[in-house]
């Protein structure tokens, strides 16, 4: 099913109507009602038709979808989101592609020459056209943790300056005591992954440790993926930010790529060590560091390009004098695939779930907080990112060069994908346990007859994979819903069933598409239920905070500490 910009709108199929609680708050209620399937539909079936050619990042699909969503801000009647008087945030991309990929170690046994992309790949984001690492001292670091709260550092002081560190991927798997079966609840959250597990913590650490290389094992339990998803998303063009080292952030390594668990092993066996026992020895708190008595060489060429892109920023003033310099802020990426002009049939990923329906919640959204009399006594900001499909960069640009401070921002409410197949009594929420923003989302739930419920697989790490994640690294209590499982007047399976089928068939597919069985009912649960989520945080009395065990608690604390006169 196509639907195309200025073409008849076919929304009989989902006339949904959703009512409003008669308890609902009669100050909250033209809001409520505001948000509407048909709005909804409305605005997705123009962002994911083939006019936008999939809204890929500098081209003209993104011209499109700007010239749209400012359209539909002005329309609303929401003033500029930029202080310069703007709607839209610039922010420079470059496109970065490994033409030639070589790496080897020089070891006691011999050389171990490495095969990109067939056991090893990487990339270089220094973002320059050739570079070397030649004669680096290679070490195993463990899980290249260091976590204070508890009580973790896998590199005891040692200078690994101009080093290749070799590390494994996810948490330390800490063995329950009381379970020999399950993992120490008490350490790094259990099954669940916390941000140190993440590959992209990794490599942020061994550039704040000035490594040279930083190379992951993979082993496809603990990663969540097969290899052959990294050798994919490693060995095509991927993008960065453009913009010069900053000072006090330590550069990137100059090397950031993995090697499959049989090569480590080859690796470590040629080096006169054994990976499972170094796999072993990492799991305990005293792990020191072990120097290979190996030698890294790397040399890696990569083609750029700049990519000029925009966030897409609009906001609503709060009423209070007092606070309304104050923020929550929302957030969706308007971005996706693109095209490509290669494939045989179709060449459009329109991305109708992903994010088309995150961008016209959020638009919704917005449209509620102008029906609102008065206002919160803080300011909303309806926050449209760029390449989130290139790695989160429009969030991380922003979090870099906050509009607003972040030290003024309450909240990040964000949208990625809605339930499009009915309601729901419950809604998930992803991280759930990071921050007390959880209490506001429940406390609304129960207005609607619903519960909260936690990400049924936390172990994949999904808190750490969209937009909110940004924020959460800047400190920002960050809260990401999702639509629930437990569909109502449907069997127990039917919610993982929905989700199952969208991600085999669909996901990152042509076929991401306005299906003609949707039912937006249950995307008007959650989108009311996020706007109220906002308004209670902007009426508030108490800032969001961080739970003690998050990861990232110390960070804004210390965000607040230095803010302070």
């Amino acid at each position: 099913m196509r639907y195309h910009v200025g073409g008849s709108l076919a929304t009989a199929a989902f006339a949904v109507s959703v009512t409003v609680s008669g308890a609902a708050d009669d100050r909250l209620k033209p809001g409520l009602e505001a948000i509407q399937a048909d709005g909804l539909l409305k605005q997705i079936q123009v962002l994911a038709s083939d006019e936008f050619e999939g809204r890929g990042p500098g081209t003209p699909g993104e011209e499109k979808t700007a010239a749209y969503l400012i359209d539909q801000f002005k329309a609303m009647g929401l003033k500029p989101g930029n202080p310069d008087g703007t709607y839209e945030q610039a922010v420079p991309l470059v496109g970065f592609q490994a033409t030639e990929v070589k790496g080897a170690f020089q070891a006691p046994n011999g050389e171990l020459a490495l095969e990109f992309p067939r056991t090893f790949v990487a990339v270089s984001r220094r973002l320059a056209p050739e570079v070397k690492v030649e004669n680096s001292d290679a070490v195993f670091v463990g899980y290249g943790v260091v976590a204070p709260e508890y009580g973790w550092d896998d590199f005891k002081g040692v200078d690994v300056r101009g080093k290749t560190l070799i590390m494994l991927v996810n948490d330390p798997a800490i063995p329950d005591p009381k379970d020999p079966n399950g993992l120490d609840p008490a350490m790094f959250k259990g099954k669940a992954m916390t941000y140190y597990g993440r590959w992209t913590y990794k490599y942020e650490i061994a550039a704040e440790k000035g490594a040279a290389a930083a190379i992951l094992i993979h082993e496809e339990g603990p990663a969540g993926y097969p290899f052959a998803v990294v050798q994919g998303s490693w060995s095509r063009e991927n993008f960065g930010i453009d913009e010069p080292e900053q000072e006090g952030v330590p550069p990137r390594p100059a090397v950031e790529g993995w090697i499959d668990v049989d090569t480590a092993g080859k690796l470590m066996q040629a080096c006169g060590q054994d990976l499972a026992a170094l796999k072993k020895a990492a799991l305990a708190r005293d792990f020191q560091p072990v120097p290979l008595n190996a030698k890294a060489e790397f040399a890696i060429k990569t083609d750029l390009r700049k990519v000029r892109s925009r966030n897409l920023v609009a906001r609503v003033d709060g009423a209070d004098p007092f606070v309304k310099d104050e923020m929550v802020v929302y957030t969706a990426h308007w971005d996706h695939l693109g095209r490509d002009a290669k494939a045989e049939g179709d060449q459009i990923y329109n991305g109708a779930i992903d994010n088309a329906s995150g961008v016209a919640t959020v638009l919704e959204i917005a449209r509620a907080y102008t029906k609102l009399r008065p206002p919160t006594r803080r300011s909303a900001l309806f926050l449209f990112v760029t390449a989130e499909e290139k790695g989160l960069l429009g969030s991380k640009y922003y979090a870099s060069h906050p509009l607003y401070p972040l030290e003024k921002t309450l909240a990040n409410i964000n949208i990625d994908g809605i339930n499009a197949w009915g309601p729901t009594s419950d809604v998930i929420s992803i991280g759930m346990g990071q921050s007390d923003l959880d209490d506001r989302l429940i406390e609304a739930a129960k207005g609607q007859g619903r519960v909260v419920k936690p990400d049924a697989e936390p172990e994949k790490g999904a808190y750490y994979r969209s937009d909110h994640f940004e924020f959460a690294k800047k400190g920002v209590p960050a809260l990401d819903p999702e639509g629930g499982r437990e569909f109502i007047g449907k069997p127990p399976e039917y919610g993982k069933q929905k989700q199952d089928e969208y991600t085999e068939k669909d996901y990152h597919k042509p076929s991401d598409q306005v299906k003609p069985d949707w039912d937006l009912s249950g995307a008007v649960q959650d989108a009311r239920l996020i706007f109220e989520v906002g308004v209670r945080v902007g009426d508030g009395d108490r800032w969001p905070e961080w739970r003690a065990d998050s990861e990232f608690r110390a960070r804004r604390e210390a965000m607040l500490k230095a803010t302070k006169p």
